[in-house]
């Protein structure tokens, strides 16, 4: 006897083409701490690779726009020597971790599949394809009705399907422990609350679900699933179920009065954190672009530094306790479409409000959280100040407390359109759209504008001399 569900597909598609589920993400029986795709256990284990610095990439949102800006920062680092203790290094082989969102978790998550071998196909089969238009081919084909029509596959499970075959070839997160290269991190925001879950195995602990088994595909299509265009990616829940267990830092700061500014952000945390172990009232996950919660892709190492300041065994069994150095390089392929709206008497139609009300609040949170990020680094220089004062007011002599407070140096880089000379080129860069499809030759623009913003900027060569000549490596 034929069941309802799959008698309203068959009708629907007037073809025996069968009805998909969505891909089950797997439960676990017990938190591993010693195994999974999770970056403190993967970075020590990278070759020369030194654990007194640590080296991360930001890759924004912005379609085909930030993939191409974000691999043409890749193609600079790659191309970029360092000289260590009298050997020649590639810059792209200090990069530890790179967190990317939407059009720059592509990016990522192929650069940590591929490595280098990601400069030769990256662009054939990614960056000059038209991938959008594909992806609206095969919503229209009916062909895949009866898989969209199902009601727990969606538009953005057929987009996973499409980047499989162009792109990630079937490869999962288990596929990545055994690489030599970066870690990466992809974000999806759980539309409900707006709370970030990224794609290691620590988020996916909260949800007592294997990482492992997860498609490269499938975390490409979260951090890029745009509401009402894609379709919410769904995950299964498990949470309180394995024996998850808070990492330190959480009762550090359930000891704090909760109106103390300084840890807002982690409470903050704390809250979602509860929310996912609580599978009972939230049995399923709805993710949708990483974007609506951070299009920079910071938060979570904002949120991981300040977390280590709460809590020194936290701060020492992630390894910051350990650092000397601390790199990050933003890359922010935000687009600053031009309009004439304030020129004419008549506002903006619908759409364009409607496209506009959502793209603001996401920008501005962006810039919100670059200037967070820099507080939060100038923080880490004046706490060691402070540190050695109070050491030298308790009798310390200066080499003394120098000694027991080591210096972390920090870096910040950005490659932004805001940084282009060129007002021309500049405005043609800005103007480009959120898609993910593109002429070649902008794609070729990207790329070079991404290397050209790098090497003019004054904080990166710094950080180049650092390397070579101050270098501790």
């Amino acid at each position: 006897m034929i069941s309802n569900r799959l008698l309203i597909c068959l009708l629907a598609t007037g073809l025996l083409f069968g009805c998909a589920s969505r891909p089950i993400n797997q439960p676990i029986a017990q938190v591993d701490l010693q195994s999974g795709y999770r970056p403190n256990l993967l970075i020590p284990k990278r070759p020369n690779n030194d654990l007194s610095t640590l080296f991360i990439l930001s890759f924004s949102g912005g379609g085909t726009r930030a993939a191409a800006l974000s691999y043409g920062v890749l193609e600079e680092l790659q191309q970029t020597t360092i000289q260590v203790d009298g050997e020649q290094r590639r810059l792209i082989d200090e990069v530890d971790l790179i967190t990317g969102v939407s059009g720059g978790s592509f990016t990522a998550l192929a650069y940590a599949l591929y490595g280098d071998q990601l400069f030769d196909v990256y662009e054939e089969r990614f960056l000059k394809r038209d991938v959008q238009g594909a992806l609206m081919w095969r919503v229209f084909n009916p062909l895949n009705w009866g898989k969209l029509l199902s009601g727990n596959y969606g538009r953005s499970e057929l987009a996973a399907e499409y980047y499989d075959e162009i792109l990630f070839e079937g490869a999962t997160f288990a596929d990545l422990l055994e690489r030599e290269g970066p870690v990466a991190i992809a974000t999806g925001t759980e539309i409900s609350s707006g709370a970030r879950l990224s794609f290691y195995q620590q988020d996916f602990d909260l949800l007592c679900s294997d990482l492992g088994s997860v498609r490269l595909s499938r975390a490409a299509a979260t951090s890029s699933a745009v509401p009402v265009v894609l379709t919410p990616v769904t995950l299964s829940n498990y949470g309180g179920t394995c024996g998850y267990e808070y990492p330190p830092w959480v009762e550090d700061i359930l000891a704090i009065d909760e109106h103390d500014r300084p840890a807002g952000r982690a409470l903050a945390r704390y809250r979602d954190m509860n929310m996912f172990q609580d599978s009972d009232r939230l049995p399923f996950v709805h993710l949708v672009d990483g974007g609506v919660s951070d299009n920079i892709g910071l938060r979570g190492v904002m949120e991981f530094l300040e977390e280590a300041s709460l809590s020194s065994q936290y701060a020492k069994e992630t390894g910051v306790s350990q650092l000397r150095r601390f790199v990050v390089i933003i890359v922010n392929a935000r687009s600053d479409v031009s309009d004439d709206w304030g020129q004419r008497e008549s506002p903006p139609g619908l759409t364009s409000q409607l496209l506009q009300s959502s793209g603001v609040p996401i920008e501005r949170y962006s810039f919100e959280t670059i200037e967070l990020l820099k507080d939060r680094m100038a923080v880490m220089s004046w706490r060691r100040d402070l540190k050695i004062a109070e050491m030298r007011l308790a009798g310390a002599t200066l080499a003394e407390a120098e000694a027991s407070v080591p210096k972390i140096d920090t870096y910040m880089v950005e490659v932004s359109f805001d940084h282009v000379n060129d007002p021309q080129k500049r405005s043609h860069l800005k103007n480009l759209p959120t898609s993910f499809v593109l002429p070649a030759e902008d794609v070729d623009l990207l790329r070079e504008v991404a290397g050209e913003l790098l090497r003019q900027s004054p904080d990166y060569q710094t950080l180049l001399q650092e390397l070579s000549g101050g270098s501790d490596e």
